[in-house]
């Protein structure tokens, strides 16, 4: 098996399409793990990985916690709610003094974008983002492609489209960056209130029309409204949006062909996606969540493994 370019995974921004690839292609295999009545290798026995969260996570913390024990990886849980952040220790005393104990990767989450690319350059272990900010959620983008390809079997030349909360997304960045390395045709649609000032240097087509937006899309993404980084000041109320913007199953029904639909989670139903959608046959939200295991299998055992 080829070896990744990066030493870290902290963002899908000029990652080389052949890394990626590379993880994509290492995902099948650990799919196939999950499927066996023991779900557990040997890969990274004796290699230790602390979680670092300073967010409240579900999906994500699960989701690496089950990929590392998996993989035979010895976990340690951090919670910044009962550690010596509280006290006033830096980010980086705190990385240093968890360093200090021999550990192998990092994964981290926290709400200062960039706080993974700091770290990286100021300690020796391994670091792999788990969402910074509003900047990158690099193994979201991941399991959001693998998940797309296993449905279409690629992703050149596909139409893709990311709808919503645009501004405030760590996970549209990473899929725009990600899909555009892989060839796809990627949109945006959202009220412009809710677009990044820079969209227009990321290469995507912009919409403002739902429906149109539809019309393009062999795939959308659809993204929660960001309440608690007070998203919802940019409309007039979460009945308006989901209005104008809602996938509903009316509007889907009336393109006549399929489409598919992804929602990288927690889903506020009712408000961008209604339940008749999410749990019916355009939604592939539930495979998105098992791809998330094998994903980020795949990650640790190439960054884990990964020559110096």
């Amino acid at each position: 098996m080829s070896s990744l370019s990066i030493q870290h995974l902290l963002g899908l921004q000029n990652v080389p399409k052949e890394d990626i690839a590379l993880i994509l292609d290492s995902t099948d295999s650990f799919l196939e793990i999950l499927e066996r009545p023991i779900k557990k290798v040997p890969t990274l026995q004796g290699k230790t990985v602390v979680n670092l969260f300073f967010e409240n996570s579900t999906r994500t913390r699960i989701s690496f916690e089950l990929a590392e024990r998996r993989l035979s990886a010895d976990v340690v849980n951090f919670a910044a709610s009962s550690s010596s952040v509280k006290k006033g220790e830096t980010l980086l005393d705190t990385a240093r003094n968890i360093e200090a104990m021999k550990v192998d990767m990092v994964v981290m989450r926290h709400s200062a974008a960039g706080a993974g690319h700091f770290l990286s350059e100021r300690c020796t272990s391994k670091f792999i983002n788990a969402g910074d900010g509003a900047h990158e959620h690099p193994t979201q983008a991941l399991l959001d492609m693998c998940t797309i390809r296993q449905k279409h079997g690629t992703l050149e030349g596909l139409n893709v489209c990311i709808i919503g909360d645009i501004a405030h997304s760590r996970v549209a960045r990473s899929n725009i960056y990600g899909l555009l390395s892989m060839g796809a045709n990627v949109a945006v649609c959202g009220p412009p209130s809710m677009f990044p000032y820079d969209l227009e240097k990321l290469g995507v087509r912009m919409f403002t029309d739902i429906d149109q937006a539809l019309q393009f899309s062999d795939v959308i993404n659809v993204l929660r409204i960001q309440l608690e980084r007070d998203a919802g000041a940019a409309f007039p109320s979460l009945r308006e949006y989901h209005n104008a913007f809602g996938i509903t199953r009316r509007r889907l029904d009336a393109l006549g062909r399929d489409i598919t639909v992804l929602h990288p989670g927690p889903i506020n139903r009712g408000v961008e996606i209604e339940s008749e959608v999410a749990d019916g046959p355009y939604s592939v939200i539930l495979p998105q969540v098992t791809n998330g295991v094998a994903i980020r299998m795949a990650v640790l055992f190439l960054i884990g493994t990964r020559a110096e």
